[in-house]
């Protein structure tokens, strides 16, 4: 019978593809149904005095039961009943609150009246709308079919299980109904360059006046304008000075903030000399109100700045719009944007050479972090008992580099991918699926476990490896380097963020090399242990010693294992750190059973039924909704809003903002040594400044919009508002007390 090395080899499989479960590209909106196929309405008015409505929904869609509508062309000719509709699943919708929605097949009955009982055609409108549930999740403008039925036909209700109508291919954004629309839509986009016209002045020879007017039901978004003064040399646009617009939320870009019917907006010319011309491109885009969103679109200006002539090149070729989600409701003006001398990260620009020694280093510092130390600890036993023969010292440093450089690679291609492709995706952001935590509570434990004796994996330290070792060695080494970048990818080490901030906005093959670097400093140490002489006799030599060390090495584990359940806790509540405790105890029986029995038949099915009860806990806390109770902050903090930092920067008020996440150990580490402390309440109290804390624990779109505007590739992000306005500075990721009273010092112009 094999070694359950085998099974422990599986496990660490199984963490790793976890950690690499992010969420899969959205398709092309090429592949969505037309609004009439994905809700297939047909009819039945061979009864006189009662109609029936059936819809058959295409797999992966649903259909509101609110939102569906059913009168009479001629109210004066026919009188509807009240529709009797089936009961529909309940949930919670982001845009429409507790709503009821239908999957499959569903039947309405409505009664009517006929004012003369010699018509023969009913003539109905009827109106739904419904969404796709997967990606690219998007709702339909609502859609209203004209039905004119005679009164005794046939029923034109397909019998039995009809299989649903076939997907369309083609334009994406016309099976949604614009601008091309589907019969029957009620949506009619307009071309670009009539829902967004636009317009440009010379002001005064320095600067620029913009100007959009939009028709009714359209919009401009702000925040997703740019301005690139192309020509001559020296000439940069300065910050645009946009008036207060309405806060807005879609499932694109998150909160933003958007203008309807006329925006204005004056744009300074740094550098500009008046007796010149300056060429620019002006980039914008907008959405036609719970319909579609356009491209971005692009205009070329040409401004002579002595005469004030400006002239408008056409816009860019026009793509095909994407959909979005129904508009929320307006509010107040949201924050500015960062700084424009930002890359995404929130970091100054760097160039290639600065990101690769920046990731090196990085990597090298990351071995620090508390989340890394569990699986140093381990490689350290590999490393020592490999330690009187330098061959296999050499062998276990490049299979652990292996597996670390590999992960990294791989784990930083799926990221950058995703972020190329248009979707928001930040660094350590699969540590906010429960299930993931809930997998490494396990793996910890499985460790601990292990170097505790519970049960053997092999006849040597060497084959403990992770935990996750086979018989034999390379196996072991390479899956302790995909264990160490699994718990180290919640983690940023200082120098770490403006590497991974270039790569997220690089091409693929340099976003590889960037991740590569980083790996090659995570590995660094075992790799001069491994090929060093001198460093490898600064070690011990191997004895009895060890065994006491591997079991005290145990401990770690067993605490990662708690941090990780407090994770679980906080995202899931009581009952999630329930169910993962009794599925850790019932991982702890298999294998402590497997270790007694030595692999017979009979032990094979025990352990195979107690892991099937672990997995099942899992899949419990998959499902499990994130709790609903709030609690009172202790650091004096307020919760991070759009609209509260919008109030406090128009008061004049400096604010922190403080992006964090209980599974991030940098923030922690932050909040233990500097925004936890009295020192740190009192300089709030000294320069009048506010607190503001956003939770990214568990999924939120409105604290992910943040960290997109901020460009920032993950958490901690710490942002500093003045008083009285002005653009907000990024601090960096490794807070100081000196670091912080110095900024906010300035801040509150102290």
């Amino acid at each position: 019978m094999p070694s359950f090395a085998r099974l422990m080899r599986n496990l660490a499989i199984l963490a790793s593809l976890s950690l690499f479960a992010l969420p899969a590209l959205a398709q092309d909106d090429d592949n969505l149904l037309p609004v009439t196929q994905a809700f297939h309405l047909t009819s039945d008015a061979s009864q006189p005095g009662m109609v029936k409505l059936h819809w058959r929904i295409a797999p992966d869609y649903y259909l509101y039961r609110g939102r569906i509508k059913i009168k009479a062309v001629d109210a004066a000719a026919v009188k509807l009943g009240e529709p009797t509709l089936p009961d529909g699943l309940k949930k919670h919708d982001e845009y429409l609150g507790d709503v009821e929605i239908y999957h499959g097949d569903i039947e309405a009955t409505v009664p009517y009246t006929l004012a003369d009982a010699a018509t023969k055609v009913l003539a109905l409108d009827v109106q739904y709308q419904g969404c796709h549930e997967v990606e690219p999740k998007i709702c339909y403008p609502p859609n209203t079919e004209h039905l004119k039925l005679t009164i005794g036909a046939p029923s034109t209700i397909p019998a039995g299980d009809a299989p649903a109508a076939p997907a369309a291919k083609g334009n994406g954004a016309a099976l949604l109904g614009a601008p091309a629309a589907t019969p029957g839509t009620d949506a009619q986009a307009l071309p670009a360059n009539q829902a967004f016209r636009f317009e440009a002045l010379a002001k005064d020879g320095r600067s620029l006046l913009l100007r959009w007017t939009m028709p009714k039901d359209y919009y401009l978004y702000r925040d997703k304008t740019e301005i690139k003064v192309l020509s001559p040399a020296g000439v940069s646009a300065g910050e645009p000075d946009w008036p207060s617009g309405i806060a807005h939320h879609d499932e694109h870009f998150g909160d933003t903030i958007v203008y309807f019917d006329q925006v204005e907006v004056p744009v300074p010319l740094n550098g500009a000399d008046p007796s010149k011309k300056v060429e620019l491109d002006v980039a914008y885009q907008g959405c036609l109100e719970n319909g579609i969103c356009y491209p971005v679109m692009t205009r070329h200006l040409s401004a002579d700045l002595a005469s004030g002539a400006v002239t408008v090149g056409d816009a860019a070729s026009v793509a095909s719009p994407a959909p979005v989600a129904p508009a929320a409701a307006p509010g107040e003006v949201a924050p500015t944007p960062p700084p424009a001398n930002l890359m995404p990260g929130g970091a100054e620009k760097v160039g290639f050479i600065a990101a690769i020694g920046l990731a090196l280093l990085g990597g090298l510092i990351l071995n620090l972090m508390p989340c890394v130390l569990p699986v140093l600890s381990l490689k350290a036993i590999t490393v020592l008992e490999s330690g009187e023969s330098p061959a296999a010292a050499r062998r276990h440093a490049l299979w652990y580099t292996a597996g670390v450089m590999l992960s990294f690679a791989l784990l930083g291609l799926i990221v950058v991918g995703i972020r190329a492709a248009g979707h928001g995706l930040q660094w350590g952001a699969q540590f906010q699926q429960p299930a993931i935590v809930g997998v490494l509570v396990y793996v910890m434990l499985a460790i601990g476990l292990s170097m505790s004796g519970v049960f053997e994996v092999g006849g040597s330290l060497g084959n403990v490896g992770s935990g996750l070792a086979s018989r034999s060695g390379p196996t072991g080494d390479f899956f302790t380097g995909v264990l160490a970048v699994v718990v180290a990818s919640p983690c940023t080490a200082p120098f770490m963020g403006s590497a991974i901030a270039f790569a997220f906005a690089a091409p693929l093959y340099v976003a590889f090399l960037i991740f590569v670097a980083l790996g090659l400093g995570l590995a660094l140490p075992f790799l001069l242990m491994g090929f060093v002489p001198a460093v490898a006799r600064m070690l011990p030599r191997p004895g009895r010693w060890m065994e006491t060390l591997k079991q005290a090495l145990a401990f770690p584990m067993y605490l990662t294992a708690v941090w990780l359940l407090w994770v679980l806790t906080k995202q899931r509540g009581a009952d999630a750190a329930a169910l993962v405790l009794g599925g850790g105890v019932l991982l702890a029986m298999a294998l402590w059973w497997y270790g007694r029995s030595r692999g017979s038949r009979l032990s094979w099915v025990l352990t195979a039924v107690l892991g099937i009860g672990a997995v099942a806990a899992l899949w419990t806390v998959h499902g499990l909704p994130a709790p609903t109770t709030t609690q009172t902050a202790s650091d004096g903090s307020v919760p991070y809003s759009p609209e509260k930092l919008a109030e406090l920067r128009a008061a004049g008020t400096p604010v922190l903002v403080d992006m964090t996440a209980d599974w991030c150990i940098t923030c922690k580490a932050n909040e233990r040594a500097v925004l936890d402390t009295d020192a740190f309440r009192d300089l709030l109290k000294r320069t009048g400044t506010v607190y503001m804390k956003g939770d990214w624990t568990d999924v939120n779109t409105t604290i992910a919009a943040f960290l997109e505007q901020w460009h920032s590739v993950g958490v901690p992000l710490y942002v500093v508002y003045p008083k009285g306005g002005g653009e907000g500075h990024k601090l960096s990721t490794v807070l100081t007390q000196d670091t912080v009273k110095q900024a906010l010092d300035t801040a509150s112009g102290q």
